[in-house]
């Protein structure tokens, strides 16, 4: 967010880089708190003759381009930080005004540019929201339409509809923007000498992780039963005329999906969801029904419901083959006798991990994990996963854990064994040490150069118009159009 606030440019980095997701199921008791004290005390820093009783108010403060900003849309701006989790204690209400601005900007461009977004993705995603509020504390429905002055659930559900689909175009906007910037080997040294020596950033203490996973097999009498099951449901849609949607939401394994009936939609120019799945969605034809097929989740059907362009609307069923107990037990003392012949010498962990680990991302490279977000093997203690923090937070260089039982996404169980393999104290950044993490903030530096050039080009090819009760707010960017950057 462009707002003349210290040390905000590592904010706007951050917002840069992050999808831009809009919450909006809140817990009520948490909303109605909010709007009384902080979001009143902060309009009482920008404009001391507002009254301090304030409620929403649907006065324009600023329209950009096609697109209103009206005074309340800052109360829902607190409401859905605090939500988050984010303290808004010293966020002023000009700063979030500035946030809606750009925000606005960008949606404005990404209809000028044809981005158009996916409206029955939109709306399941506020289903989602919807529940999640529903569940949190007892919340009812009468409570959030009361909360946002709404009389009927479809007028909740349309402004709903277009604070998502705008968040939407904003971050479609925003990564297109940002999409072909890339930084060469020369940038990254550029950026990282221009750093002054005492400015230079500190990298907390990191760890190098291997694990051996062992997986419980599935005997072929359990996937049989899985595909066997399959294909009653698919006979019995297509012979007597049964739900797909129902047969979904009561046995299917994909819990992500269940509560929305199986739906998902494919885009074939966007890779999503397994290879397996893809291939099979793109081969059917409307209203068919996929043989099952097998995928590293489990055996699957497909039905297309249509086709619109190249998006496809699908529904799934998932079942997971069955695990049995002995197979759970042989898998466990599998990895128990491994871990043995390790600690006797027997075996080295790398050895070992090549062997005997069913993980095939880590098998190769002797079992070492890979940081998802530097892509290196080196991860910060600070953020490491909390799940395996706790699994490796007393564990000694290159001592070998107990048998721990985890789970994933694919397999609901798995045994494992963890290392430490290397450990790099806090340190003062190194280029040839932190050239990965050096060239990521060298990338976000170029990304909101390139953000702010965007921005100052296109504020003025923009109607603006900012309402008198904000032009006395600060702006990092030139709403004002006082004068051309």
């Amino acid at each position: 967010m462009q707002l003349k606030t210290n040390n905000l440019k590592s904010t706007i980095k951050s917002v840069i880089t992050t999808a831009m997701v809009c919450v909006f199921a809140v817990n009520l008791s948490t909303a109605q708190e909010i709007i009384p004290d902080e979001v009143d005390n902060s309009k009482k820093k920008m404009d001391s003759t507002q009254t301090s009783a304030r409620k929403k108010v649907d006065g324009v403060a600023a329209v950009v381009g096609d697109f209103v900003v009206l005074d309340s849309d800052i109360d829902k701006e607190y409401i859905q930080l605090q939500a988050r989790g984010v303290s808004i204690a010293e966020i002023t209400r000009c700063q979030l005004f500035g946030k809606l601005l750009e925000d606005k900007l960008y949606a404005h461009h990404a209809i000028q540019d044809s981005i158009t977004v996916n409206e029955l993705e939109i709306r399941s995603n506020i289903e989602q929201q919807i529940n999640a509020f529903l569940e949190s504390k007892g919340g009812s429905m009468a409570e959030l339409l009361s909360f946002y002055n709404k009389d009927s659930e479809e007028s909740l559900r349309e402004e709903m509809f277009e604070i998502n689909k705008n968040a939407k175009l904003a971050g479609d906007m925003q990564r297109k923007i940002i999409a072909d910037v890339e930084v060469t080997p020369e940038e990254v040294r550029e950026y990282f000498n221009s750093i002054p020596k005492e400015e230079r950033p500190v990298f907390g203490t990191e760890l190098k992780v291997a694990q051996i996973v062992v997986m419980p097999e599935i005997s072929e009498e359990a996937k049989q039963a899985a595909i066997d099951k399959l294909k009653e449901f698919k006979a019995d849609v297509i012979e007597n005329g049964a739900s797909f949607t129902t047969k979904a939401v009561f046995y299917s394994d994909d819990k992500a999906a269940r509560g929305k009936g199986g739906a998902y939609t494919l885009n074939r120019k966007r890779p999503q969801m397994v290879k397996e799945f893809r291939d099979v969605a793109f081969s059917l034809q409307e209203g068919e029904i996929s043989e099952p097929f097998e995928s590293d989740f489990g055996y699957h059907i497909i039905l297309l419901e249509k086709i619109r362009g190249q998006e496809y609307d699908v529904r799934h069923i998932l079942i997971r083959p069955e695990i049995t107990e002995s197979s759970v037990l042989a898998a466990k003392e599998k990895i128990t006798k491994v871990r043995e012949r390790i600690l006797s010498g027997d075996l080295t962990f790398a050895d070992a991990a090549l062997e005997f680990s069913d993980e095939e991302e880590t098998k190769y490279e002797g079992g070492q994990l890979i940081n998802p977000y530097t892509q290196d093997s080196s991860m910060e203690l600070t953020k490491m996963d909390p799940e395996l923090y706790g699994q490796i937070q007393d564990l000694k260089d290159n001592e070998i854990s107990l048998v721990l039982q985890d789970q994933d996404r694919i397999n609901p169980i798995k045994f494992k064994i963890l290392t430490v393999t290397d450990r790099i104290d806090e340190h003062e950044a190194d280029f040839a040490r932190d050239y990965l993490k050096i060239k990521s903030l060298a990338l976000q530096e170029k990304q909101y150069k390139e953000i702010q050039k965007w921005q100052e080009e296109k504020i003025y090819d923009t109607y603006v118009k900012i309402s008198d009760d904000y032009k006395s707010c600060e702006f990092n960017s030139n709403w004002l159009k006082t004068e051309k950057k």
